[in-house]
């Protein structure tokens, strides 16, 4: 597979450096492996990580936030949207993934609940590793229901490459 990406200099040892958006590219921390396009599976035979909604033995102990309507917040202090559904997995009961209606789209994405931190007193979610606009581009799924390992994958990618490529200035130094 070819990657968006031109060598930084001339020796084929170089970094490269990706093109276009580079939190989509596949290169660097935006990597991802070429998983099975299929979701992970419980022993049962059903899909592992689902949205509440289709899940209705899961819940929010009362005790606990329950984030859903709160607004989600880039890492430049916008607004992205707003929490829809919370994705669990099945097999390890625990949420896995925050559902975001991004406001300017109306597309529903996943956020990895490790890459948000909720602030119950100012109902809002944090994400550090993205800007409010890069929310339109985070990776969709393929079904309402269900989230396929490769799906999986490119979106843990598309996060972790925020941490490098959201910003300019996150960006390492330029070569001299």
């Amino acid at each position: 597979m070819a990657y968006p990406s031109v060598p930084r200099a001339r020796n084929i040892n170089d970094p490269i450096e990706p093109t276009g958006n580079k939190l989509l590219s596949g290169v660097g921390p935006a990597a991802w492996a070429e998983r099975a396009d299929r979701p992970d599976l419980t022993i049962h035979g059903d899909p592992k990580i689902v949205p509440m909604r289709t899940a209705p033995e899961f819940f929010v102990e009362p005790r606990d936030p329950d984030p859903r309507g709160y607004a989600v917040v880039g890492c430049d202090g916008a607004v992205a949207g707003t929490v829809a559904e919370l994705w669990v997995d099945k097999s390890e009961p625990q949420v896995r993934y925050l559902e975001v209606l991004v406001a300017s789209t109306s597309k529903l994405v996943l956020v990895p609940v490790t890459c948000a931190r909720i602030d119950v007193a100012g109902r809002r979610v944090q994400v550090k590793s993205i800007t409010a606009a890069q929310f339109a581009d985070v990776p969709a799924t393929k079904a309402y229901h269900e989230v396929t390992l490769l799906e999986e994958d490119k979106i843990q990618a598309y996060f972790a490459g925020g941490y490098l490529y959201a910003t300019p200035a996150r960006a390492e130094s330029a070569w001299i």
